[in-house]
């Protein structure tokens, strides 16, 4: 990356600084590979954050499908995080993860799952997996529950004798999406063996000929788990390896600390064979000492976070940009990566985020209003859905954290809470769920990569021309709505 102009004289974020066009032999958006090249197992450079209200084993499953990584929060305790890893490593690599509900199951049960969005359904069957093709009564539109009575029980709803697609007979994606078209539905099961293994919808098989997995060795859905640096670190991580977690996150809000640095070492010592990522920090000597401990992938941000109030409360942090851009440049001489973590609102920032030099954004705020984040729907007096939101220093999150803690310990450490406990996250209409969100910034990302002459993520770190401008430029940038 170069600056078009004068060097700064001051820390920038995102809406400091813009793209400059370059020439460019990259013709079309879809000659550009958004592979990280970070040593994890993703195709592209985008992480789920590793926040209770953020990533659970839902939305991991589904970014992974798509090529991205969702981080498992460490504040699980380790049973679920264990379980959670294996439940996405027996999902579906090539079809959707069908949502089932009994037949008995009432319009308000799945609203409270799943909003009425065109291309979503649910399979509506007798039984717990695996479910034989005979105990499946049909899928059921999600569009479906728009209209509707919140008593009416789904098997009375279910239209019957929903085509399926027999595993074995899908040639390709164009073939399948064929299929879909021709039977004139919005999603058909999959079955193999005689049983659901998955849902198709025409824009899920779209989305295959587009986007490339992220699997382990093995072709299972890859996933990345956090640990704290407190406790028994190295006990915990031997656990998630050996329950098939393809990245270790060592994580606590401020990275360069002697404690960060035992727990890395403990961890390192082990000879995993994962890669290790560790933060969070915004300085080249951050950067130096955490990979020297061991880790190969530095998490960099503090404060910039939509739920985090660090800076407000302590003064500490740094802008978003310009903390990527140094640490980046220190790692790349290290051998080592950078993923940006947190500021992200819109799909310019994630490709600003990248022309810094990150290897991988994570998104949180932006990915926790989406149909897949953990918790259920739920709607505000007027109607809109939304989920519920909450950053990982908050009193709510501390409660969780120190739960098993005597009453007098626990409120000692909620003295010291920083961050939002509560926050609407709403759905995006037009994007409720996170492949829609996935689509939105991964064609802007692509776009940003023609504009550069770039068709890998390490040409863009070389081609980014970046220009420094005032606020008004900014707000020139964004797009108004007209009237007449």
């Amino acid at each position: 990356m170069e600056f078009s102009g004068a060097q700064p004289t001051v820390d920038l974020t995102y809406s400091d600084v813009f793209l400059v066009p370059r020439r460019s032999a990259v013709t079309s958006r879809l000659q550009v590979d958004l592979a990280p090249h970070d040593g994890t197992p993703a195709t592209l450079p985008l992480v789920a954050a590793n926040m209770n209200s953020v990533t659970g084993p839902r939305i991991a499953a589904v970014l992974a499908r798509r090529g991205a990584l969702g981080v498992l929060p460490q504040d699980l305790p380790l049973q679920q995080l264990d379980a959670a890893i294996r439940d996405v490593k027996g999902q579906p690599v090539l079809w959707d993860t069908p949502l089932v509900l009994s037949p008995e199951a009432t319009v308000a049960d799945a609203l409270r799952l799943l909003p009425a969005a065109a291309g979503h359904g649910i399979v509506v069957a007798h039984g717990a997996a695996p479910i034989p093709v005979d105990r499946i009564v049909g899928v059921l539109p999600a569009t479906r529950l728009a209209t509707a009575l919140p008593d009416a029980q789904l098997g009375d709803l279910v239209h019957r004798g929903t085509p399926s697609i027999d595993a074995d007979d899908i040639g390709s994606e164009r073939h399948a999406f064929d299929v879909i078209t021709e039977a004139d539905v919005e999603i058909v099961t999959v079955v193999h063996h005689g049983h659901l293994v998955g849902t198709l919808s025409a824009r899920s098989a779209l989305r295959a000929t587009l986007y490339r997995p992220a699997v382990d060795a093995d072709g299972r859905l890859a996933v990345a788990a956090a640990v704290g640096i407190n406790g028994d670190v190295a006990a915990k991580a031997k656990a998630l390896a050996a329950a098939g977690v393809d990245v270790l996150v060592v994580d606590t809000a401020h990275g360069h600390q002697e404690g960060m640095l035992r727990a890395l070492q403990e961890v390192a010592s082990l000879g995993l064979g994962l890669p290790i990522v560790a933060g969070n920090i915004v300085t080249a000597d951050g950067v130096r000492d955490l990979v020297d401990a061991g880790a190969s992938i530095l998490k960099v941000g503090v404060g910039p976070g939509a739920m985090c109030t660090t800076r407000m409360m302590t003064a500490v942090g740094r802008p978003q940009f310009s903390a990527v851009l140094e640490t980046a440049q220190a790692a790349a001489e290290a051998g080592a990566h950078v993923w940006a973590d947190g500021g992200v609102r819109y799909p310019r920032d994630v490709a600003l985020a990248l022309a810094a030099g990150a290897a991988s954004v994570m998104v949180g705020s932006w990915f926790a209003g989406t149909i897949e984040a953990p918790g259920e729907l739920q709607r505000d007096a007027d109607g809109r859905l939304f989920k519920e939101s909450w950053g990982m220093a908050s009193t709510k999150a501390v409660q969780a954290r120190f739960g098993r803690l005597d009453a007098y310990e626990r409120a000692r450490k909620e003295l010291f809470a920083e961050g939002i406990s509560s926050s609407k996250i709403y759905l995006d209409p037009l994007r409720p769920g996170i492949e829609d969100l996935l689509d939105m910034i991964t064609s802007g990302v692509r776009s940003s990569f023609t504009y550069a002459g770039a068709a890998t993520v390490p040409e863009f770190h070389d081609r980014a021309l970046v220009g420094l401008q005032s606020a008004a430029g900014y707000e020139e940038g964004k797009a108004l709505p007209v009237s007449w």
